[in-house]
């Protein structure tokens, strides 16, 4: 029971499979204090650029509700420089803002991605009880503190440096307007990067607590780790059968090479014509079948041919013969019974051509259930 109950425990870190599937049913690494933070950086930058194009902006405003005696084609004319000035501004402000959020969210969540899963109905998001259990869960009662740390850290740094600057405002209030807007210009400066310093540091807290979060929920036990090192590389007895099907492989291949100088014992080399040879023996009266000495197929086949055309081994072109020879026999055992026939008529062709007798080329019979392809697979 203690066994089972530890196999349960979710105490493994996620996989990279089950971070991946998560990412495509939408649940990705999300910080809303960094989507602030990066957004108030970019706004509060782009704040003193303003004075560029507002002026113009509210001029344009201005003189659209001008209110005398205008006809329609005027009016239209004023509508549109107005439209082109506020969509310039929304543009010199929109723009960088989502390069911004894309770039943040690059950075966070990793990915840019869309999830149709995502938008998927769930029961559960209507169920009251269920809104009750999310509001005063950990993660709401966390929310609820990081609200309430900006809502005291930011207001706090406002009124202190607002208060350190009082006796300074004052003073400067009787200058002239240029030693004004020099001198608030500075305290904007001054607040703006220690309200972002405060809106950092939030950030990154609430960045790592959110990453500690999501792992912490995708953790995974040692059962769900089994299940999925099955479901990726297979069970045991299956990887454990093609690991034996790979050493017959290659151990058939060692065979196939090293029996290459066999075939100057052969009596006939049997070939596709290139891409399959089998090389038999066959000794009348000594023999009660004949026996596959050499094979191979693609480069040791052409192997096998080259070194039958040097040894004046008689090479003998039977595609659906010597396939069926390859993908049945063994090298050093009998051919199977089922092609007696097939290779005693191309043995007494070869006979007979070595007789010095005029003789036709045979047509070699094979059974049907003995036809292969040049995958090894059945022909019908």
């Amino acid at each position: 029971m203690a066994e089972n109950d530890d196999a349960q425990e979710k105490t493994e870190e996620p996989s990279q499979r089950k971070l991946t599937k998560a990412r495509e049913d939408g649940d990705v690494l999300n910080s809303k204090e960094m989507f602030v933070f990066a957004t108030s950086s970019i706004l509060l930058t782009l704040v003193p650029f303003a004075s560029w194009f507002g002026i113009d902006a509210m001029k344009s405003l201005a003189y659209f509700f001008s209110f005398e005696q205008i006809d329609n084609g005027l009016l239209i004319s004023r509508l549109s420089v107005s439209f082109t000035d506020v969509l310039f501004a929304a543009i010199i402000f929109g723009i960088p803002v989502v390069c911004v959020v894309l770039a943040t969210q690059m950075l966070v969540g990793g990915m840019i991605g869309f999830s149709v899963k995502g938008f998927s109905f769930k029961g559960n998001r209507i169920n009251p009880l269920s809104g009750f259990k999310r509001i005063f869960s950990v993660k709401g009662l966390v929310e609820l503190l990081k609200s309430i740390a900006k809502v005291v850290f930011l207001a706090g740094v406002a009124f202190v440096t607002l208060a350190f600057f009082f006796n300074d405002m004052l003073n400067v209030l009787g200058s002239s307007i240029p030693k004004v807007f020099e001198f608030f210009n500075g305290i904007y400066l001054f607040l703006v990067t220690a309200l972002l310093v405060i809106l950092g540091i939030i950030a990154a807290v609430d960045y790592a607590y959110s990453r500690y979060s999501r792992l912490n929920k995708l953790k995974m036990s040692r059962q769900e780790m089994k299940d999925e090192n099955k479901e990726t590389d297979g069970s045991p007895e299956v990887k454990s059968r093609i690991r034996r099907l790979q050493m017959e492989a290659s151990q058939r291949a060692r065979e196939h090479l090293e029996s290459i100088d066999n075939i100057t014992d052969a009596t006939a080399l049997i070939t596709n014509p290139t891409h399959f040879a089998v090389a038999i023996k066959f000794i009348p009266g000594e023999m009660s079948a004949p026996t596959i000495v050499s094979m191979g197929r693609g480069k040791l086949a052409e192997t096998l041919i080259s070194r039958a055309s040097d040894s004046d081994l008689v090479v003998f072109t039977s595609p659906v013969l010597a396939r069926a020879l390859y993908f049945t026999s063994n090298i050093g055992q009998d051919i199977d019974s089922r092609l007696f026939a097939g290779v005693a008529a191309v043995l007494a062709y070869i006979f007979r051509l070595e007789q010095g007798q005029d003789v036709s080329y045979p047509s070699v019979e094979v059974p049907n259930d003995m036809r292969f392809n040049e995958f090894g697979r059945p022909m019908g």
